[in-house]
């Protein structure tokens, strides 16, 4: 029966195409690109994007001035900020830009790396097509030297110890050396070590390195040598009364996740006072009971407090009486980074508050900086979150400064986590390239034509870094690929800083392994989804119909 209801419908079909009846399968407006020419078209779009951004990579990489409608204004020379601001429209280009976001959720890192890499292997794979190879060889062959190539990596990365500091601060400069603030890249590389070594802690045998425990504040004046890492945490803050101490030494702080005033009934109610008297014995029992508050705080010993929610202005005055600071609408993130910076304990009530809960700390200070202040909460006892307060002369410096340390502490925490690093400056990319040629030619068949595209494709980055340091891009890939003939010589890579082709590892520009490895995964998933694409329907956006005018009067 099924089958019958199906030739009918053929059947059908056939005889409206006969008498000369057009069939309309999409809506009016869209559009329907097939074949060939939706694959190149997906490429193309691939390929500027990624011509746009490749001009950004390595040491001498080029900034890019991004202006929105508002007319704000990004410089950087970070590829996932690049990409996440570009607003391209075409829907292979926002798959790149996915690529990106990845990359950056993932590893911190490597984000241009990973978006030239996805161009070239689509750039590559188009001359295959034109060679009529199908897309489905492209994408087994592009899997398969994926797969590969991961093998390699893993087998040419070297053990790093989570204690060495000295390889942890270069991988950190080597990261903050591709960036717009490289001038200052060692000393923002030291804090950027030291931050991640304090948070880290070991967890089920392994090392784990929590950065959201570090809390980056940015604030505008002086300049880069002036960011600082805190033995604690900085709240955009100020005291809550300025009668209140500036500054408290030997603090000894409480961590409230309640407010300090009277709870307002929670329905509707109404209280009536008749005579003067009452009302002063209503405002006396109010203030009684905030005393009580002030007074269960004061029986702890603390000196500090950090509440969650609103503070009274009575309760202000009786913590003023006391020389108690306080401080309110602590957000939970920060309340959670105090207590890990003071070893104190979040408290949802006064009945639980006691001397044990108490968080402590060195000096609790106010600082001013042009008309903001901010709280600082210094040398905490061995802290487990910490605070970088990045400056700078501009807004410009201080927003790419933060990015920048951003991919040193990912790249920091991904070194300790794995323990596993490579050497950077397109060496470990070359070397990849010489061996997937190596395992093409044993491969053998149609695929091996799509392993040798993807080995010139991961060739393109130490390429790029030539061309964007002025040096002449073949003549370089050709010294490299002679030294790489050697197993000894297979950290050698481009030196954008002399022009030479030299051994990175003794240069100590190095970088963790699962930078790389993300950088093949994520360029080789979305190039074959790409490639798988051969058809593309475009529906146009239906305008609401306009509304009718009111009659005139």
């Amino acid at each position: 029966m099924h089958n019958f209801f199906i030739k009918q419908l053929v059947l059908l079909a056939v005889l409206i195409k006969l008498s000369g009846q057009p069939i309309y399968i999409l809506k009016e407006g869209a559009t329907e690109t097939k074949g060939h020419d939706a694959q190149r078209s997906n490429i193309m779009a691939a390929e500027i994007v990624t011509e746009t951004i490749r001009t950004t990579l390595g040491p001498h990489g080029m900034d890019k001035m991004l202006v929105s409608s508002s007319g704000d204004i990004i410089i950087t020379s970070d590829g996932a900020t690049i990409m996440k601001e570009f607003g391209v429209q075409h829907p292979a280009a926002k798959m790149l830009v996915e690529v990106a976001k990845t990359q950056d959720n993932e590893v911190g890192d490597g984000t241009t790396t990973a978006v030239v890499l996805a161009g070239q292997l689509l750039s590559k794979a188009r001359g295959l097509m034109n060679q009529h190879v199908h897309p489905t060889i492209v994408i087994d062959g592009y899997k398969k030297a994926s797969a590969e190539a991961q093998r390699i990596l893993d087998s040419l990365a070297i053990q790093v110890d989570p204690a060495d500091i000295k390889t942890l601060h270069q991988i950190a400069s080597t990261s903050m050396g591709t960036k717009t603030v490289a001038v200052s890249k060692d000393f923002l590389a030291q804090l950027a070590t030291s931050a991640v070594t304090q948070v880290m802690d070991n967890v089920g045998g392994s090392t784990k390195a929590d950065i959201e425990k570090i809390k980056v504040v940015k604030k505008r004046g002086g300049g880069i040598d002036q960011t600082e890492l805190v033995q604690g945490i900085v709240l955009d803050k100020e005291m809550v009364h300025p009668g209140m101490p500036k500054r408290v030494e030997k603090a000894r702080i409480a961590l409230l996740n309640t407010k300090l005033e009277i709870d307002k009934a929670e329905m509707d109610s109404k209280i009536t006072i008749k005579t003067p008297h009452k009302m002063k014995m209503f405002l006396d029992k109010e203030n009684a009971m905030m005393k009580e508050m002030v007074d269960k705080i004061a029986e702890t010993n603390a000196n500090v407090v950090m509440s969650k929610g609103i503070i009274d202005d009575i309760v202000k005055h009786f913590l003023v009486k006391r020389r108690i600071a306080g401080i309110r609408h602590v957000s939970a993130a920060d309340m959670e980074k105090l207590a890990e910076a003071t070893g104190g304990k979040i408290v949802s009530s006064l009945k639980d508050l006691s001397a044990e809960s108490l968080g402590e700390a060195r000096l609790v200070e106010e600082v001013k900086f042009g008309d903001d202040k901010l709280l600082y909460v210094r040398e905490c006892k061995d802290p487990r979150a910490v605070t970088i307060v990045i400056r700078g002369g501009s807004e410009h410096v201080v927003e790419e400064a933060e990015r920048s340390l951003h991919d040193a502490l990912c790249v920091v925490r991904n070194a300790i986590e794995d323990g596993k690093i490579v050497a950077g400056g397109g060496s470990v990319e070359t070397e990849v390239a010489k061996q997937l040629r190596d395992f093409a030619v044993k491969l053998g068949g149609r695929e091996q034509l799509a392993i040798q595209c993807f080995a010139e494709a991961v060739e393109a980055i130490p390429l790029t870094l030539a061309q964007n340091a002025g040096l002449d891009p073949m003549d370089i890939m050709i010294e490299l690929r002679r030294k790489h003939q050697e197993p000894e010589n297979k950290w050698y890579g481009v030196s954008a800083y002399d022009g030479k082709v030299t051994n990175m590892l003794k240069e100590r520009v190095i970088e963790p392994l699962r930078v790389k490895q993300q950088v093949i995964k994520s360029a080789t998933e979305v190039a074959c989804m790409i490639l798988r694409i051969d058809d593309v329907v475009s529906s146009k956006e239906e305008k609401p119909l306009p509304r009718a005018k009111p009659p005139e009067s």
